[in-house]
């Protein structure tokens, strides 16, 4: 077993930072230890000082994709926390919708982005395509466009394949909708293509630059400014407003907040939750 030692804690931070932005510090050396132990094994590294060396050095960047999809949290389930998706279904998306036909009338089909910054393994994004199938019975009449994104290669290789166990489908998955949405795939479900097609999947740093995704109305970053410093919550919120349609709208984590980090926007309150808006 290898075990972490005091003076690598910091090296090791530093190197996980480099390549993610996820900043950690001495308290999480637990954290280390747990995710990287596995790789750091299979390989024969002596120390983890010895595992950062190896994926320094290699010129494939292989290693530091698994570092990195080690090391990312991937915590997720289907309609967590529940009311984001409630707002979203309630107050979000019917404001949304009557604006933009409004502004668009006679013109069809009515234009809707949505994005998940941080989707994991897809349950996010997936129940947020639930969400609108059930809202829009008329779904042919909008040009829905659903982005899930996440720096974890691997995360976004199995939200695409759209398959799960019985784990992940018992958190937080109705079991009205999991007959509705789910077919049997030997001992897991998949998610049927029409809510698959809904959705599209890229591999995504959010420390980089945003503004080759375009504008959207709705976005989801939920519990991931948490993981940032300061001044990386600052730069990746105002990232966010950029990109973010005038009359769009921002969905952080149920104890997040974007007072003192990002001005440009403001809270908005409904159903016993928050989400932001751009100031007019």
């Amino acid at each position: 077993m290898i075990n972490i030692t005091p003076g690598e804690i910091k090296p090791i931070c530093q190197y996980v930072y480099s390549i993610s932005g996820i900043s950690l510090d001495e308290a999480k050396s637990y954290l280390i230890e747990t995710r990287l132990r596995p790789l750091a094994q299979d390989l024969g590294c002596s120390s983890y000082i010895d595992l950062c060396h190896k994926a320094k050095t290699d010129s494939t960047g292989s290693l530091q994709t698994k570092i990195i999809d080690a090391i990312t949290t991937g915590e997720t389930l289907f309609f967590r926390d529940n009311l984001p998706f409630e707002l979203l279904r309630h107050r979000i998306l019917p404001d949304l919708i009557d604006r933009r036909r409004a502004k668009f009338s006679g013109v069809l089909p009515t234009s809707i982005r949505i994005w998940s910054a941080a989707c994991s393994t897809g349950q996010e994004v997936y129940s947020i395509a639930m969400v609108l199938k059930e809202l829009l019975p008329d779904i042919k009449q909008f040009n829905i466009k659903l982005l899930g994104t996440d720096i974890s290669s691997a995360a976004i290789a199995r939200a695409s394949l759209g398959q799960y166990n019985r784990f992940e489908i018992d958190r937080g998955l109705p079991k009205e909708k999991l007959e509705k949405y789910f077919v049997p795939h030997g001992n897991m479900w998949k998610i049927k293509e029409e809510i698959r097609a809904m959705v599209a999947f890229s591999q995504l740093n959010l420390t980089g630059p945003l503004t080759n995704l375009g504008k959207f109305d709705i976005v989801f970053c939920r519990n991931v400014g948490i993981y940032f410093s300061f001044e990386d919550r600052v730069k990746l919120f105002n990232k966010m407003a950029d990109i973010l349609e005038p009359d769009g709208y921002l969905m952080v984590g149920s104890t997040e907040s974007l007072a003192g980090v990002c001005p440009r926007f403001e809270p908005q309150r409904h159903l016993r939750s928050i989400y932001y808006q751009l100031k007019g």
